[in-house]
């Protein structure tokens, strides 16, 4: 109840910052159950919700979840330069147990234009191609971007190939095999990162018991992904960089963020 509960809360909120005229997006493991189509096969306990929005709508945001009963951390925010939000609350999703709470607070993290974990993508201009949620494609390389993933990261990767149609050109409810090599092809960290998500999803991929024919889907969904990004020609800084590679780091270090919060 509390899974379902959260992810409602999630869509009141998109919708309550649409009739304001602010621009909000899910993204992380309850964009990711949106689109699957076996919820026991993507579920698992949200701990927060994980948002992006507009820099330049900032003060409406935090107006919006001063009103829906959250309160700003400030030290978050000047932590991270105005770049991120965090909005707290006490819990009001039940637990498994009845009189308890599911988590000891809600609390939300947004992203502002940009999201910024191992390697950031820019996201402004795309936070309106879906109505809930950042675009399926972006959703994809937040987990394929990761340098050190968790498991919950390889099964939510493994839910959209399994669950959502591959193109060259990305539409609604479809992942866009173009925009993901042409982000791949400037920035040869995220390639590198990428490239080792997709082996890391395949070695992995036996262990998670799927039917004969949704293996072989997703099988071939990680071989065309990394297909993809490895035939589009290369900018001339990702080839500076290749020649470099891990004698220097190549993504950001998000421990040393954490601590930094």
């Amino acid at each position: 109840m509390a899974r379902d509960d959260m992810v409602a809360e999630g869509r009141r909120i998109v919708d309550e910052a649409r009739e304001r005229g602010v621009v909000l997006r899910l993204y992380g493991g309850l964009a990711v159950r949106a689109y699957c189509n076996v919820i026991a096969f993507c579920e698992r306990d949200f701990s927060d919700f994980d948002m992006i929005g507009l820099h330049r709508q900032r003060p409406q945001i935090v107006a919006l979840f001063r009103d829906l009963g959250f309160t700003e951390n400030l030290h978050f925010s000047q932590a991270t330069r105005g770049r991120q939000l965090q909005v707290v609350r006490d819990c009001v999703h039940e637990g498994p147990d009845s009189g308890s709470f599911a988590h000891p607070d809600d609390h939300i993290d947004v992203f502002l234009d940009t999201f910024r974990m191992d390697h950031q993508l820019d996201l402004k201009d795309r936070l309106t191609l879906d109505d809930y949620t950042i675009p399926v494609t972006d959703q994809l390389l937040t987990k394929l971007q990761v340098f050190k993933p968790d498991e919950k990261d390889v099964r939510d990767v493994l839910t959209l190939l399994k669950d959502l149609e591959l193109a060259e050109h990305e539409a609604p409810s479809v992942i866009g095999l173009s925009y993901i090599a042409g982000k791949c092809a400037d920035d040869w960290g995220l390639y590198h990162d990428v490239e080792r998500g997709l082996e890391r999803c395949a070695a992995m991929l036996p262990g998670y018991e799927l039917h004969d024919e949704e293996e072989r889907r997703v099988r071939e969904a990680l071989v065309r992904v990394r297909r993809a990004i490895e035939d589009v020609p290369k900018s001339r800084r990702w080839r500076w960089r290749a020649k470099i590679g891990e004698r220097r780091p190549w993504h950001n270090d998000v421990e040393e963020q954490g601590e930094e919060l």
